[in-house]
């Protein structure tokens, strides 16, 4: 299908004009459009209104927990008990970046420049992920999801996500390929350190926004980071506890977006229908309860997300019973499923693309 067109701010809503660029990009400018009639039904419950207090209260309760983590390990002191602090900042790390993804998204801020200054607060110094780097990466993923040439969230680096990058793999993607199912979960284990990588890497792109700032930031945390391990650990204990942190971070944070569009339909080249249908046709929702909700940051809701990604994280839960419905209405197929399941379609799918890789080669 043809690409639609793009957005006009006063096309929309005000309160639809934010995501992590400020628009809702490849959003159909037509007031007639199926995306613009499912809007204007979202926008009249009010579930575009922010929610100050709720944030407040869960960046709050994050922060505190945060510091009081730090503060439990200094008292602990050198000791293999620490790796329980490891693990419980592994989870808090996950939560950190939960949370500057919301800030990413406006849902917290309306402005852009007390948005970048959290959400780099919060990334950069708090987590050690470059905001600008994460900030850019996503706003493509959201206007192209699961595009293989416009998403870089599958982008064939290290794993593959269709057939066709399988044939065409090279290098350690060929390597594995075949075998990728079976090692998504351990890889998950490095996730956390690629993070930390890629987004030092980003500080040396000619066009990176806030370079200064976003180094100092970085830098700042590696330093405190590792100088509060040596002060506190022996070398091999500090060791072991970055392992298990970042290991768990990792993991944490592959197991919150891996439900979200793995094992869902990809594009190529044109294959880019309307934004409503580009949005709902990649994407899976997670059903559970309030503790999914919380352990998923509301990323559980990702097809409501997707569409209205400046919507406070606990609306995400009452919209999603209107864009259901609204998808019955049109005969849009909805995607939604467990968590384990989610997790088990995903593995089929990268087993599945991986098969031209495990093919006995031909005499």
């Amino acid at each position: 299908m043809p690409a639609s067109s793009p957005p006009t701010p006063g096309s929309l809503p005000a309160a639809l004009v934010d995501s992590c660029d400020g628009t809702l990009a490849g959003t159909p400018a037509d007031a007639g459009s199926d995306f613009a009639r499912l809007a204007k039904r979202v926008a009249t419950s009010g579930l575009l209104k922010r929610r100050p207090g709720y944030y407040t209260a869960r960046i709050g309760g994050i922060a505190f927990l945060y510091a009081a983590t730090w503060a439990g390990f200094a008292l602990i002191g050198s000791s293999w008990w620490q790796l329980i602090t490891a693990g419980v900042l592994g989870v808090l790390f996950a939560q950190i970046a939960l949370v500057a993804h919301d800030i990413a998204h406006r849902q917290v801020f309306r402005l852009r420049r007390p948005s970048e200054m959290a959400g780099r607060i919060a990334g950069n110094l708090c987590v050690g992920m470059s905001y600008g780097w994460w900030q850019d990466k996503h706003t493509r993923h959201h206007a192209n999801p699961n595009h293989e040439e416009l998403d870089p969230d599958v982008n064939p680096d290290i794993l593959l996500w269709s057939t066709d990058q399988a044939r065409e793999a090279r290098g350690v993607a060929k390597f594995i390929g075949g075998s990728q199912a079976y090692l998504f979960f351990p890889l998950l284990t490095l996730e956390g350190m690629n993070l930390h990588v890629a987004g030092v890497r980003a500080l040396f792109r000619p066009a990176f926004k806030q370079r200064g700032l976003e180094a100092a930031l970085l830098g700042l945390h590696v330093a405190g980071y590792l100088t509060i391990l040596l002060l506190v650990l022996s070398p091999l204990q500090a060791l072991v506890f970055i392992a298990v942190h970042q290991g768990l971070f990792g993991v944490y944070m592959g197991c919150t977006f891996a439900p979200n569009h793995k094992g869902m339909p990809t594009m190529k080249g044109d294959d880019r229908p309307d934004f409503l249908r580009r949005q709902v046709l990649t994407s899976r929702n997670v059903r559970g309860g309030l503790f999914t909700d919380l352990a998923l940051g509301g990323l559980n809701y990702q097809i409501e997300h997707h569409l209205f990604p400046s919507m406070p994280t606990p609306h995400l839960r009452r919209a999603r019973p209107i864009v259901q419905a609204y998808c019955a209405e049109l005969g849009i197929s909805y995607a939604e499923s467990s968590l384990i399941s989610s997790y088990a379609q995903a593995l089929r799918h990268l087993h599945r693309v991986g098969a031209p890789l495990r093919a006995a080669p031909s005499a």
